[in-house]
């Protein structure tokens, strides 16, 4: 698939997206969502890349769905391959599952989908100048891929509340203080601070990683000591690989680890 709405491009092991229809303040078209998720593929299958940045064009992140996809999903007949929303739901579910972190630099506008988007990622790194929110209230639109279902567990009930409910967009640093962002940075030092920060994951093991993320991801809906038992399972089975051999012998030989990802 050519790449026109998701620009791929990979920097040593980091592969980095971007969102790119700056017109549109990169809104979610069918086309981009179905783009997104072909180079999640590609990313997926090259083992040398260890670490997805994902970011937008221009002055947004993303503005969320473009409306008239969903407005002329809504007077079609589902396909037997779906819908816009369908695409939507299945792309993100596989952007929150992939194996390898995501990083999301918010350089801009971040609101409804686009906030939903957000949240699939692992980490946030946000611009200083970003305003984000979900706005879904302000058109009347009832969100569908985590505006309701996802930001209450991730910034509280009444915050999330207060938020749904208004349709207010709030600078990056008041999401920073409610926990949905782990960065706010000044906006032309965004690409500089992803760029360290992907590099500095894909020197960490990314069989461990990508084993953390899955357990982490799992634990919000276990029990504590479910997570806890399921943890340590993975502990005994990590012990076992290339990596964990190799951060133990570099750390007996005081030397930087370098792992294969076995």
């Amino acid at each position: 698939m050519q790449h026109v709405n998701v620009i791929l491009e990979t920097r040593g092991s980091a592969a980095w997206l971007r969102l790119n229809r700056p017109t549109e303040l990169n809104a979610l078209s069918r086309d981009m969502v179905l783009e997104l998720g072909a180079a999640l593929e590609r990313i997926l299958r090259d083992k040398k890349l260890r670490v997805v940045v994902l970011t937008g064009s221009g002055r947004a992140f993303c503005a969320g769905a473009d409306l008239k996809a969903v407005q002329a999903g809504l007077s079609q007949e589902r396909s037997e391959d779906g819908d816009f929303l369908d695409a939507v739901a299945e792309v993100f579910q596989i952007l929150r599952d992939f194996p390898k972190p995501v990083i999301g630099g918010l350089n801009g506008v971040t609101v409804a989908g686009g906030l939903e988007l957000a949240m699939c990622c692992d980490v946030l790194i946000a611009a200083e100048s970003a305003k984000i929110g979900d706005a879904h209230a302000n058109f009347g639109v009832f969100p569908g891929a985590g505006g309701a279902a996802v930001l209450p567990s991730r910034i509280g009930l009444p915050n999330a509340k207060y938020l749904l409910f208004s349709g207010r967009s709030l600078p990056a640093r008041d999401w920073l203080r409610m926990g949905l962002v782990q960065e706010v940075v000044a906006d032309d030092a965004l690409e500089v601070r992803l760029d360290a920060f992907a590099r500095e994951l894909a020197d960490k093991s990314p069989l461990v990683l990508s084993r953390m993320k899955a357990v982490a991801n799992a634990s919000v809906e276990m029990s504590q000591a479910e997570a806890l038992a399921w943890e340590l399972s993975v502990l005994r089975d990590h012990l076992t690989s290339n990596d964990a051999a190799e951060g133990l012998a570099a750390f007996s030989e005081k030397r930087k680890p370098v792992f294969a990802g076995t």
